[in-house]
This record gives C-alpha cells, sequence and structure tokens, in this order.
C-alpha cells in the first residue's frame, strides 16, 4: 500500500499518523505539504488532525483551499481512499467530501480523554478488522467536534449505512450521557456514500501499539493495508 500524509501549517498529528500508518505497512508514508499541486500515486491520503492555519475562520476552512486539497478531492472522487482524523474530519467537511459540520462541543470546553465508541459499520476496507457492535477505545483531543447535519442528511447518513461510529459507554450503550460534545445521534465518524472517505474526530492513532496504552486503532491501519494485498 502506497500512502501519504497532508502536512498543512498548524498540523500536529500528521507524525502521529505517518507514524501509524508506517508500522502497519512495514515502510513510512510519503509526507505532502499543502502548496504541492500534484500527488504522487498513492492510494491512501491521511489528512492529520491539529489546528490548521490556527483554526481562523472556522476549523478546516482555509485548509480546504489548500491547493493539494483540489487534488485530494480529485483522488477520492477517482475511488482512491481518504482518511480525516479531527482537523482532519472538519477539512473534509469544509471541502464537501463529506456532508455536514463540525460545530463548537455543547459545553463549550477542550475534550481530551479516552472515549468508547461503538463500532456501527464494518464493512469498508477502514473497519473490516472490528465487529459491527465492536466496543473500541480511541482517544479524542478537540473542541470543535460537534458534528452537525440538517434532519435529511441525517436521515441519509442512517439509512445509507453511512455511520461508522458513535460515542457509546464501555457496554455500548448510546444516550446523551455517552455524547461528550452534543453531535446528531452521537456520531463520531461517517463515510461518504461510496466507503472510500472516513472522516472521524476521535484519533486512532494514538492507541496503535501497545507502549502508549492500546492498540484499538491499530486495527483501521492494518485493515486498510490488508484492503490492497
Amino acid at each position: 500500500m502506497k500512502a501519504g500524509v497532508i502536512v498543512f501549517p498548524g498540523s500536529n498529528c500528521d507524525r502521529d499518523i505517518a507514524e501509524a500508518l508506517g508500522r502497519s505497512m512495514g515502510h513510512k508514508p510519503v509526507m505532502v505539504w499543502h502548496r504541492e499541486t500534484t500527488l504522487p500515486a498513492l492510494d491512501v491520503i491521511a489528512v492529520p488532525g491539529g489546528f490548521s492555519y490556527g483554526d481562523y475562520l472556522r476549523c478546516g476552512a482555509i485548509a480546504a483551499h489548500s491547493p493539494i486539497m483540489r487534488e485530494v478531492k480529485k483522488h477520492a472522487e477517482k475511488g482512491g481512499y481518504v482518511l480525516g482524523v479531527c482537523n482532519g474530519f472538519q477539512v473534509l467537511t469544509e471541502t464537501q467530501l463529506l456532508p455536514g459540520t463540525l460545530l463548537r462541543n455543547r459545553n463549550l470546553t477542550f475534550i481530551c480523554r479516552d472515549l468508547s465508541l461503538k463500532v456501527e459499520s464494518n464493512d469498508s476496507a477502514f473497519t473490516k478488522n472490528y465487529r459491527a457492535g465492536q466496543v473500541i477505545t480511541v482517544p479524542v483531543a478537540h473542541h470543535d467536534g460537534n458534528y452537525y447535519v440538517d434532519d435529511a442528511g441525517l436521515q441519509s447518513l442512517e439509512d445509507n449505512g453511512q455511520v461508522a461510529f458513535r460515542y457509546a459507554d464501555k457496554a455500548g450503550n448510546v444516550n446523551d450521557n455517552t455524547n461528550p460534545n452534543g453531535s446528531r445521534h452521537s456520531i463520531a465518524g461517517i463515510y461518504n456514500a461510496k466507503k472510500n472517505v472516513l472522516g472521524m474526530m476521535p484519533h486512532p492513532e494514538r492507541l496503535s501499539e501497545s507502549a502508549v496504552g492500546g492498540t484499538d486503532g491499530k486495527h483501521l491501519f492494518d485493515a486498510l493495508v490488508a484492503h490492497f494485498k
């Protein structure tokens, strides 16, 4: 598998996700600067977390207009795989590769802790190493992680099986008490209609080796590598 990681001014999780991808692939991904106007031949592109452009205007809004994002969008529209994590998820909604938007957390505070996620769908290259209904632990670190989409958009996501992960408790229960940021239907991650684009607020790269406390996130990267084998 050939993978690349987009790097914006203000990205601070680009090296983390590159390390996670590299461990699963057995070789390092390509780091792609945001001002590049072409992409090398890649199977998977990761848009990392952080604070691209200092989160000015709106989280991900400026990064969405970087020259490289035009190429990322073409890559996705041709069926190439794209993973956006945290700020990367915000960027993917701003480019309209994914529906909806990410609003300020409902309690107006920054959230940084491990959370339980329920795997809603495992019929994608990203999630096939999980079981549908499985509960995994993945860290979050965000101030604007409150996923919003209008009623029609929400119904479409639910009807088409595009919800990848929901915030839950350790038993897999999903309710308002397990929702840390106010996201509609406790959504933590979604696919596009073709399921070749995944955006998620939690950081799988931060729990992808036992030395840092767990490997639940590693299964996502391993699944991508297996898909391309």
